[in-house]
């Protein structure tokens, strides 16, 4: 069988499946076909741009935590559901087959664009460990280019960041590179007033998904640490040196970080099978509707939300939901082998966790509203929880215990080039389809 992609869903799909399929002695083998060898945990990466965590850290590598699974590295490019291959692409740009029994298909989502002047140029994502690297290289060497530079516009627009997307990534980001901006303002001896964050989102409300009251918690945390939150609105161009909004008004800056959701990965658009909302349509027991060999979850698949009256919901696009649905999808496809029975997903809303900072976090943990340090508490648990492999706790619990201790370190080593980081790249994002005359 082959599993497509080593995210949260196709993870734990993997590790659970294998662990089965031991015990049983089945004699079945399994294939992971992903573009990176490790899974990446993807709520963290916020602490990586802030310069909290290392991306090391946040990285589940394959090789060790996936036994019985054989790991192939590559982009898929298409599979022939006739035929039962998948085709892929190597690093190397060589092309190989894989002939499957059983598919799961888990490749995930990448950030949504749209067809903004400038955007896909000089914007930033935050779905990979490049784009944290970058924004974190990126912002900090504009920092210290603004303390040489004479023109005060330029020197503004070097302190300038804009990030568009209130909701849970883009929250988070923009408290950690707040942290990150006034250590670096000290150190480089000028007021951390002067480095101007600038966070929009055309909802009414900064993480609509945490609900009304911790959302406003969330926003009197952004407004006293000095962030412009200004609901309503988006970009309507992106340029080198400034961007400017849909009201028209233009803001000087060289760091613009585009966080607005996400959308399931582009593979899926090639497969020729029913999608809602662009995701892949299965049943609960997350099987293909007329394809009982093939399975899908986690971002790129629109699950049905059975916890929910309305029979049309779907499960929103989590990194929680991927990984429950994970767990159910290994226990399918080993029934579909003979190995057990089917289930359905249905899950229990745990509540959520926005890390916001130093001692700043919102959550709501079982629907209890918690704020400021017991939150904090809570947040940082959640995810020293939630991380798949003890060496990764270790180390990010010591990255958080450093955090407290001392002062992050300013430093920007260049690890991710700015082609690195594109959407194009990073993510393998096509390019927006240009409108064609007359439409």
């Amino acid at each position: 069988m082959v599993i497509v992609g080593s995210g949260f869903a196709g993870f734990e799909c993997a590790r659970h499946l294998s662990d089965k399929l031991r015990r049983q002695q089945a004699p079945v083998d399994i294939t992971m076909i992903s573009p990176v060898d490790y899974m990446l945990y993807t709520p963290l990466l916020p602490d990586v741009a802030g310069g909290v965590v290392d991306a090391r850290f946040v990285t589940v590598p394959l090789a060790n935590t996936l036994r019985g699974v054989r790991t192939a590295r590559g982009w898929v490019d298409s599979v022939d559901f006739d035929a039962r291959t998948v085709s892929f692409t190597d690093p190397e740009d060589r092309t190989h087959t894989v002939a499957w029994d059983r598919l799961v298909l888990t490749p995930g989502s990448v950030t949504r664009l749209f067809d903004i002047p400038g955007l896909a140029e000089h914007a930033r994502g935050l779905k990979s460990t490049a784009e944290a690297l970058y924004l974190r290289d990126h912002f900090l060497q504009q920092l210290q280019l603004s303390c040489i530079d004479d023109d005060p516009d330029e020197i503004a627009a070097r302190r300038t960041v804009v990030v568009v997307g209130a909701s849970y990534s883009g929250t988070e980001l923009v408290a950690q590179l707040r942290a990150l901006a006034d250590t670096a303002a000290e150190q480089m001896g000028f007021d951390p007033a002067e480095v101007r964050f600038v966070l929009l989102d055309l909802a009414e409300q900064v993480m609509p998904e945490v609900g009304e009251k911790l959302g406003t918690a969330a926003m009197q945390v952004l407004r006293h640490r000095g962030i412009d939150v200004r609901l309503g609105l988006t970009l309507s161009e992106v340029h080198a040196d400034h961007v400017v909004l849909s009201d028209g008004s233009r803001v000087g800056t060289r760091t613009v970080a585009w966080l607005t959701g996400v959308t399931a990965a582009p593979l899926i658009e090639t497969l020729g099978l029913p999608t809602t909302k662009g995701r892949l349509e299965v049943d609960a027991e997350l099987r293909v509707p007329d394809r009982p060999d093939v399975f899908a979850a986690g971002d790129a698949a629109a699950v049905p939300d059975l916890a929910q009256p309305d029979p049309e919901r779907i499960t929103p696009p989590t990194a929680q939901h991927a990984t429950r649905q994970g767990k159910v999808l290994a226990n399918n496809v080993a029934a579909s082998l003979g190995y057990g029975r089917m289930k359905q997903y249905r899950h229990r809303n745990m509540g959520l966790v926005v890390d916001l900072g130093p001692r700043y976090a919102v959550a709501n943990p079982l629907n209890v509203h918690l704020s400021g340090f017991p939150a904090k508490a809570v947040a940082r648990g959640y995810h020293l929880y939630a991380i798949p492999r003890f060496v990764n706790r270790w180390a990010v619990a010591l990255a958080y215990l450093t955090d407290a201790l001392f002062d992050r370190s300013v430093v920007s080593i260049g690890l991710s080039s700015k082609e690195d980081a594109s959407f194009a790249v990073s993510q393998r994002i096509p390019p927006p389809k240009q409108p064609t005359p007359g439409d």
